[in-house]
């Protein structure tokens, strides 16, 4: 099993580039399943874990899949419609593949998800859309059983109680082959939304309001492949803006979009951060004096959750108390008990951590237990004095393409290794 060893104290200084976003890639790749002409081509595809996991899962649906150079190429039609246990139990997103199997083959059988343990992420709000599209849904053995009307699917109005990125994501795929309008309202607005919308208006189907809480898709007969390049990913940037901000570096972001981190570029201009956007450029400068900022995570526009533990961990060496609400996962603070090991001040009540802001953080042996509790542990150790070990490690490999090349280039002491 693979660990990074980091010797901390080097400011992060240099230029990076920016990956395609893992959470834009996944659901486009599943509209693999949607088309019945031509070829659908997604550039600026990130080399990830999970992308590699996709494509495997499209490939044992029946369609024609590979990656190659950052870009991946997807043909043919679904020939089967059992997405098995042994691949969707390694990734969460695999559940995107209901909509798109159900619409396109009239059945679907999908087994719960699995992925990270950062809270239950419940499949009730992708069911009950289906449901009202006319599916009959049982959930038999672990897995998801769908089965769609005669002549397909109908188009409704479905309301969401609870915003949720996947069930939009879901609901949009499925509805762009069904009968007749669907309205989806309280939809998720997240960028990676508007990249799917764009991607499959690109392949032929009608979708407006992509973007706002009020979407609407036109159900059409068939799609067809087209060319897309994935959007930039703003996580990835929002976690190399606060590895630059905690060592006191000075870090430019290329190719990524400025706009889709207007959150946490507020919070850290409060912090006493420099940030400077130039157009798809980022620059990032600060002197390592940071002054502490509570915040709330949200969803789109608001602070995002998947950049909570990395903000945390810009926190821990603030200049006075902080407090960081968690609104979104139950269990997104399990990178805790590893900064406190590293010497930060952290107590928890419920869904706050308060953080007491200490001088520096020493290097330790540290365990990752999630994707985003990955990165901030590198955050941590680029900060601490001495050398830190992190273990599974194959968590931030679902997320973050190349990061030790990136950080090495940009003067970090990160070495990768087999333990």
């Amino acid at each position: 099993m693979d660990s990074l060893k980091i010797i901390g104290g080097n400011p992060i200084k240099g230029q990076i580039k920016i990956s395609g976003a893992k959470n834009a890639a996944l659901p486009l790749m599943a509209c693999g399943l949607l088309f019945n002409k031509g070829t659908l081509t997604l550039s600026s595809m990130p080399n990830l874990a999970d992308t590699k996991f996709m494509c495997l899962l499209l490939k044992s649906l029946g369609i024609k899949a590979d990656i190659k150079n950052n870009v991946a190429y997807f043909k043919g039609e679904p020939t089967e419609y059992i997405a098995q246990y042994d691949i969707v139990r390694k990734m969460r997103a695999s559940i995107l593949v209901l909509g798109p199997l159900l619409t396109r083959l009239g059945v679907a059988k999908v087994s719960l998800p699995g992925g990270c343990s950062i809270g239950t992420r419940p499949v009730d709000l992708h069911i009950n859309a289906l449901e009202k599209m006319g599916a009959k849904i049982e959930l038999a053995n672990g897995y998801i059983e769908a089965r769609a009307p005669k002549k397909g699917l109908i188009g409704s109005e479905i309301y969401f109680p609870k915003i949720s990125v996947g069930a939009t994501e879901n609901t949009i795929m499925a509805a762009s082959l069904a009968r007749g309008r669907t309205k989806i309202i309280n939809a998720a607005k997240e960028p990676e939304i508007i990249d799917l919308a764009k991607c499959l208006i690109s392949m032929g189907a009608k979708i407006s309001g992509a973007g706002t809480d009020e979407i609407t898709i036109d159900g059409v007969e068939e799609l067809s492949g087209c060319d897309h390049r994935v959007i930039p990913d703003r996580i990835e940037a929002g976690s190399f803006a606060i590895a630059a901000s905690i060592t006191g570096g000075e870090l430019e972001l290329i190719e990524c979009d400025p706009m889709h981190l207007l959150s946490l570029s507020k919070l850290l201009i409060n912090a006493g951060v420099n940030w400077e956007n130039t157009g798809k450029t980022i620059k990032i400068s600060s002197d390592g004096n940071i002054k502490p900022i509570s915040v709330e995570t949200s969803e789109y526009p608001g602070f995002p959750t998947d950049l909570q533990a990395q903000f945390m961990t810009l926190m821990t060496i603030a200049k006075g108390n902080s407090k960081i609400v968690e609104n979104i996962f139950e269990n997104r603070f399990m990178h805790v008990p590893e900064l406190t090991r590293m010497g930060a001040k952290i107590s928890l009540e419920g869904g706050i951590a308060n953080v007491v802001g200490v001088n520096n953080l020493n290097g330790a042996r540290l365990m990752a237990t999630d994707l985003r509790a990955s990165i901030s542990l590198v955050i941590a150790a680029l900060k601490a004095k001495g050398e830190s070990i992190i273990s599974r490690i194959y968590h931030l490999d679902r997320g973050y393409e190349n990061i030790e090349k990136k950080l090495i280039n940009c003067g970090a002491n990160i070495q990768r290794f087999k333990e």
